[in-house]
């Protein structure tokens, strides 16, 4: 997996989850529309993994934008009814990437 976008270090990371509902077994039609608007942020790093996409941002505010710009996505994919979790961690007393956190666990 790859990491899009930003390297500049910052303080909002999240973990966004969205799923369409009866739409058969097959989501991927759904999930690679939300994929792409996500990737069209450019102020928003974006890690997509197999159950969900980790953002990163300089603000909650762009983290809510992004997610309900992927949500509507859904809608317009042909979508009827759309599930969304946003996890947020807004750390203010310094600056840090997804990667630290993975690191700060990863320590012996």
């Amino acid at each position: 997996m790859t990491i899009s976008r930003r390297e500049k270090r910052t303080k909002v990371i999240a973990e966004l989850v969205i799923a369409p509902f009866g739409v058969g077994t097959s989501l991927s039609k759904y999930v690679k529309e939300s994929v792409k608007v996500l990737d069209e942020f450019p102020n928003i790093r974006v890690l997509h993994t197999p159950m969900s996409s980790i953002l990163e941002a300089d603000s909650v505010d762009e983290i809510l934008e992004a997610t309900k710009a992927a949500h509507e996505r859904m809608f317009i994919a042909g979508a009827k009814r759309v599930s969304t979790l946003l996890r947020i961690d807004d750390r203010r007393d310094k600056p840090r990437r997804m990667e630290d956190k993975v690191r700060a666990i990863s320590k012996e």
